[in-house]
């Protein structure tokens, strides 16, 4: 699941970062033992503002990042960070001097992983498609697409770093997809399969995001949306193919397994 700068509203506590639905607050378990990272490896310096690596994506999604199996799909792994905490608890200021969105792209969402099982399950959804991965974070779902057989992939995400983590965990799986920094809302480029996952916490984007999903599907594309029960996801409009059991973050979310669907348009 990615996700772009209308997210980023959310974002501006410096006691808490906080998206609809899940909060990392100063105060939690991590926040006290924050900058601690796996015992087993010495903890890894954050890139200041000065840091060469904060102006390369790239560098920077490597600095901060390990390459771990998603729990939901083990058959792909992606650069995601050590510990919630030390990565998404600095504060605003901070964020802003080194020119960095809120890092989406370093953690694997229920909705994203909810939508690579299905598709990974259920390869004849994307099999010889062109497919679209929205909003794709860290790409995991388009390249679970990609590993079932799609005829091209494109990943799209508006933040350099995503950008950047895509392009990694495509190598490190092994397949091949197409990194897109464009915002596509409103557009159709003839894709056959469009994949969004997690895109319902915020409403505005919620509204628009949903409301070209649909004129997509109505035109004859196949709409999957995976989401663990934002606020804003419209239900009413949507139809229930499948639910997971998904881990998930604790730091991030409000629990450890998180109960996600996977749902298209009516």
């Amino acid at each position: 699941m990615g996700h772009g700068a209308g997210a980023r509203a959310g974002l501006r506590r410096v006691t808490g970062i906080e998206r609809d639905g899940f909060s990392l607050w100063r105060g939690s378990p991590a926040a006290k033992v924050a900058g601690v990272t796996d015992p087993l490896s010495p903890p890894i310096p954050h890139p200041t503002a000065t840091d060469p690596a904060a102006r390369d994506p790239a560098r920077f999604v490597r600095a901060e990042t390990r390459l771990r199996p998603v729990p939901l799909v083990p058959e792909l792994s992606l650069h995601v960070a050590d510990e919630a905490v030390p990565l998404w608890q600095r504060t605003e200021e901070e964020l802003g001097a080194m020119g960095l969105p809120p890092p989406f792209w370093a953690f694997a969402w229920a909705g994203g992983q909810a939508l690579a099982r299905h598709v990974l399950d259920h390869p004849e959804l994307v099999a010889g498609r062109r497919v679209l991965d929205f909003a794709s974070g860290s790409g995991l779902v388009g390249l679970a697409a990609a590993r079932a057989g799609a005829a091209h992939v494109s990943c799209a995400d508006i933040d350099a770093y995503a950008l950047a983590a895509i392009a990694l965990n495509a190598q490190a799986n092994g397949v091949m997809v197409e990194v897109r920094g464009t915002d596509l809302i409103g557009t159709d480029e003839g894709w056959d399969t469009v994949l969004a996952g997690d895109i319902c916490y915020e409403r505005d984007l919620a509204e628009r995001v949903f409301a070209w999903l649909v004129t997509l599907s109505r035109r004859g594309a196949l709409v999957l949306i995976g989401d663990p029960g934002r606020s804003y996801l419209p239900k009413a409009e949507l139809e229930q193919l499948a639910e997971y059991s998904v881990p998930v973050t604790r730091d991030l979310e409000d629990m450890e397994i998180k109960r996600t669907c996977v749902w298209r348009p009516r």
